[in-house]
């Protein structure tokens, strides 16, 4: 009886030093394969990413960072490090430059799309394709979720601000996992419960609250992330749990404006579509990594 050997790729945990700062990032994959980016959303890390790594580390080399204040990061006092998504698009860029990234496809998810969007305005010769699950770029996908958000940016108080920390609460953390999906039984409760013991630690509630505040700079950042798309048309592939409360599938459908060729694809599911729709996500994202990849060699 024969057996044939199975590969599984190792993933490495790795830890580096950035503009002075400790950045944890999971690498895995041949360091000359094509370069794919992974990055996280709120409240999570690249702990999110923990299925997805393996899953395309036989054909390219994934990169997947924390942000500082995040995950296995430093977290830095907000007197010493100013918490903004400008600054995490600086490290992440710094990262990937020290990892020898020329050119690569992001995997852009909630707060890691205004990261991505940035580095694609910053270097939009090395975007090979873009990855986006429930990665907002548009205020059509801004949901009513967001009024009391507004509300702080528009009055900058401490009222408004207090208004905001239930955001961090367990209840809160397990209802983005939960919410908009049909069969929780394929949720890992491990994701709100490894997420949740970085938000409660001290002084962490205080840095989501100032990112909060940022946020307003990505949305004043749309119609220049908006015309990227329209005038640098990557390979973008829209993968979006369409019963998302707080991005809904509006956001998704606004893509397709500015790139005809976006590739469309509403799944049933919630916020955190690549937890329960997995097995949908990774086929339709290998089929467009080599085919982007391969655009992008031959445009070379």
């Amino acid at each position: 009886m024969s057996t044939q050997a199975l590969t599984v790729p190792v993933v490495h945990n790795r830890t580096t030093t950035i503009n002075g700062l400790e950045i944890f990032y999971r690498e895995a994959g041949a360091a000359d394969a094509p370069v794919v980016v992974l990055l996280h959303g709120f409240p999570t890390s690249s702990h999110m990413y923990r299925n997805l790594i393996p899953a395309l580390a036989d054909r390219y080399h994934v990169i997947a960072p924390d942000y500082p204040g995040f995950g296995l990061s430093a977290m830095p006092s907000r007197e010493d490090f100013t918490y903004s998504f400008a600054a995490y698009a600086d490290i992440v860029d710094a990262l990937l430059e020290q990892l020898g990234a020329k050119r690569y496809a992001l995997y852009v998810m909630d707060y890691g799309a205004p990261t991505g969007y940035r580095l694609a305005l910053k270097h939009p010769e090395r975007i090979a394709g873009i990855v986006t699950q429930n990665g907002n770029a548009y205020e059509d996908g801004l949901s009513p979720f967001w009024d009391q958000i507004k509300a702080y940016w528009a009055a900058n108080s401490a009222e408004t601000r207090e208004a905001l920390r239930y955001l961090m609460s367990l209840d809160v953390t397990k209802f983005q996992y939960l919410d908009g999906v049909k069969d929780p039984t394929r949720i890992d409760p491990a994701n709100w419960i490894y997420d949740q013991a970085f938000l409660d630690r001290p002084g962490n509630v205080e840095i989501q609250l100032d990112l909060f505040y940022d946020y307003r700079n990505n949305v004043a950042l749309y119609p220049q992330f908006q015309a990227f798309f329209r005038d640098y048309k990557p390979p973008v592939l829209v993968a979006w749990g369409a019963n998302d409360t707080i991005f809904p599938a509006e956001g998704a459908k606004a893509f397709l404006r500015d790139n005809p060729n976006a590739e469309l694809h509403l799944l049933d599911s919630g916020h955190f579509a690549l937890e329960d729709k997995a097995d949908e996500i990774i086929p339709l994202m290998r089929d467009f990594l080599e085919r982007a990849f391969a655009q992008a060699k031959a445009a070379a």
